[in-house]
């Protein structure tokens, strides 16, 4: 049980890993964002599913929250030119006040409500149906974001991020790109919250803390399996950080089934995390 739970979040949470991904990777910006959007995608989903709307209608509002939190963070960057970092940590603090507000309470219960792995029922079997339907929307969210990245624009985007002094030099605009990015980013992160609320069937305001640092783990071990493999295409970086995703929450998994005290999980992940990240290092220092 403790796996099949594993994988199917791994899945939901590939989308925020995706986000997490877009803006560390590819434009070389840490996104603390992510902690505040993540939340704020579960907010709006569980308002507006226990007002009775469907879960297919609720989808588009909240991707477009959550591109709305990555432009509030991509201006206060590119335009009041304050660093990144803060001006994530910014925008997170100031959702978690907007999420608190919106959401009326800390927690909102979401058992009483049509989500949309009841309404796309394909399959009996209910963790297989759960399964299906979160694979088919990251598999059709991989599908845009690598296309958009193989056009002249995700290109573009791709060089704002390798070197800006030559996008300003060829007329691109670095700031335009930036928000825009951060918009993605934080829309794939709302989505992923969108679906664990429905997942787990609550919403608390407090879910996205630390969430962060899952969705890095995640990258990171895409980036292991990359340089493991000698992967080089954008298409495979992003596979490899999905299948991190899931590597990522069955490691998790794990160290519930052994008796790990359910307490010590954000230490586990934080140390997860970091045994990955010097491993990592070492790694490239003795090549």
């Amino acid at each position: 049980m403790f796996y099949i739970t594993a994988v199917m979040l791994g899945t939901c949470l590939a989308l925020m890993a995706l986000g997490i991904f877009l803006t560390m990777k590819i434009f070389k910006i840490p996104d603390i964002t992510t902690d505040g959007s993540y939340t704020l995608g579960a907010v709006v989903s569980a308002i507006l599913l226990t007002k009775g709307y469907n879960s297919l209608a609720v989808l588009p509002i909240v991707i477009i929250s959550g591109a709305l939190a990555g432009i509030a963070t991509g201006l206060v960057h590119t335009r009041l030119k304050i660093d990144a970092l803060l001006a994530g940590i910014l925008v997170m603090t100031a959702l978690y006040s907007i999420n608190l507000t919106m959401l009326g309470r800390s927690n909102v219960p979401l058992l009483a409500v049509a989500n949309i792995f009841q309404q796309v029922a394909m399959f009996g079997n209910s963790n297989i149906n759960e399964l299906v339907i979160a694979g088919v929307l990251l598999i059709i969210v991989v599908a845009i974001l690598v296309y958009v990245l193989h056009t002249d624009f995700g290109i573009a985007m791709r060089a704002t991020g390798d070197s800006s002094t030559m996008t300003t030099a060829l007329g691109i605009n670095n700031n335009t790109m930036k928000t825009i990015g951060f918009a993605i980013g934080n829309a794939l992160t709302a989505t992923s919250g969108f679906l664990v609320a429905q997942y787990q069937a609550f919403t608390d305001i407090n879910m996205g803390i630390g969430i962060v640092i899952t969705g890095l783990g995640a990258v990171l071990i895409g980036d292991a399996l990359q340089q493991l493999f000698k992967l080089r295409s954008i298409t495979s970086q992003i596979i490899m950080v999905i299948v991190g995703s899931v590597v990522f929450q069955l490691v998790l998994a794990f160290t519930l089934s052994i008796g790990i005290d359910p307490n010590l999980l954000k230490l586990v992940t934080a140390s997860t995390v970091l045994g990955i990240v010097a491993i990592t290092r070492l790694r490239k220092q003795s090549s």
